[in-house]
């Protein structure tokens, strides 16, 4: 192909000048050397060749009931009901992207009203976007609207926050030069209230999660709440939605913003994505005006009609360009559909069943766990345990593998002032033969070692 048959390829010295560079490399310059390798790709191949030596991968794959997985740590296998799949594969939603002509999108709008309809009932908060990326990044950006709207700089956050969700939240920070303080534990592996009190000074937000990263139920949320409110804070929770059949909603104990992960309802693991970000506020301008991505809302045409459009979108595609309080310029509308037809399917007493299934799976993978390694916080957890062993936790983990049982998320280089810990986890779908073999096989696996 020609260079006359690139776009503006004619201008790209004017281009390279208007923006404050000499050539094309410039453009790259914050990429480290080396980063880019050359490729060395192998000839080309037939589309059935290409077919045959795919299937041949993908049939080392296991699905979690070939081998029984207790990996947890922010990916979770939860059931999904069939009709589930079946509706989110109808046409008029899997075809869906941003609905920017509201007269023809009506059916698309009314389910993400649904959606943040269903979520803002779940955690207690009247206003709920049309979802963000995932939870961390539902977490980064209320950072920075924390940021906005308190005029401040620092934001508080656990020290046993989620690895991954640490490292998008600095990325997001990074640029509005923001300050991350962390908040040590105490011996139930809850936040410790007198460090939080030293740190909460000229905090914009302060964060917590339920369950918090161990598995553990925070007990002083509402305590913590009003910490952040003395000191002019935002009262920011990150919340995992099928705890909220079993405990009070965040929006009922001071939060002020919600975060956390819609794509625990309605959709599988599919090797960790896509997701939903949950994002809510409360009902106050301040706030509704700072929030990132868009609100569905609903109104009456000019023929009186029940109608919905997209009430806000305060994102750069639009009239906020420069002013824009968020990059994101998308969301995940069909993951979001999925969660809103699983929490509709479900109804109140389906998630408080479903939570309340959780937390007895998990009271009794505890009791086993802990006669095979010791369980470090005395608390009450949900799905996930830590727990710390007398061997090497990599050598079990290698074990588990030959036997066929998939282990935790190794915690030591994460947290390594816990030792040879990991964090196992379960769910509604685990099963008490899973849990009974994963103890015999460790106690066994143990005993090897000692051997």
């Amino acid at each position: 192909m020609g260079k006359h048959y690139i776009p503006n390829s004619a201008h790209k010295e004017e281009m390279l000048r208007e923006i404050g560079f000499k050539n094309i490399e410039d453009l790259f310059s914050d990429v480290p050397k080396g980063f880019v390798k050359e490729f060395n790709l192998p000839e080309g191949k037939s589309e059935y060749e290409v077919f045959l030596e795919m299937n041949e991968i993908l049939s080392k794959n296991k699905t979690v009931l070939e081998m029984p997985t207790f990996l947890g740590a922010g990916a979770y296998f939860h059931y999904v009901p069939a009709h589930v799949k079946y509706l989110i594969e109808r046409s008029e939603f899997i075809t869906s992207y941003t609905p920017y002509q509201a007269e023809i999108s009506q059916g698309m709008l009314q389910a993400l009203f649904e959606y943040q309809s269903l979520i803002g009932e779940l955690v207690g908060l009247e206003i709920v976007n049309a979802s963000m990326y995932d939870w961390g990044t539902a977490l980064g950006e209320a950072a920075r609207m924390a940021a906005r709207v308190k005029k401040k700089d620092k934001f508080v956050v656990p020290k046993h926050l989620h690895p991954e969700r640490d490292k998008v939240l600095k990325t997001f920070v990074e640029g509005a030069d923001m300050e991350i303080e962390y908040v040590k534990w105490n011996e139930k592996g809850q936040i410790d209230l007198e460090d939080l009190k030293e740190k909460v000074k000229d905090a914009a937000g302060v964060y917590v999660e339920l369950p918090n990263f161990f598995g553990i139920i925070e007990e002083q949320v509402k305590e913590i709440g009003e910490i952040a409110h003395e000191n002019d804070a935002l009262f920011v929770v990150g919340v995992d939605p099928t705890i909220l059949g079993v405990i009070e909603a965040p929006g009922n104990l001071g939060a002020d913003v919600v975060v956390g992960e819609a794509s625990f309802l309605g959709s599988a693991l599919n090797f960790g994505g896509p997701r939903a970000g949950i994002f809510a506020t409360k009902n106050e301008r301040a706030l509704v005006r700072q929030m990132p991505g868009r609100i569905i809302g609903m109104t009456k045409d000019a023929e009186g009609k029940r109608a919905f459009v997209m009430t806000l979108q305060t994102r750069e595609q639009h009239i906020r360009r420069a002013k824009a309080t968020s990059n994101i310029c998308s969301n995940e509308a069909l993951v979001a559909v999925a969660a809103a037809i699983h929490l509709a399917s479900l109804g109140p007493k389906g998630v408080q069943k479903l939570g309340e299934i959780i937390l007895k799976n998990t009271a009794y993978f505890k009791k086993r766990l802990s006669e095979v390694a010791e369980i470090p916080f005395d608390a009450i957890n949900f799905k996930d345990i830590p727990a710390k062993f007398e061997i090497p936790y990599s050598v079990i983990h290698e074990r588990l593998l030959e036997k066929g049982i998939h282990g935790g998320f190794y915690l030591k280089p994460h947290f390594p002032e816990l030792g040879e810990s990991a964090l196992l986890a379960v769910t509604e779908t685990t099963r008490k033969e899973w849990i009974d073999a994963l103890i015999e096989n460790v106690r066994e696996i143990i005993n090897e070692a000692e051997l």
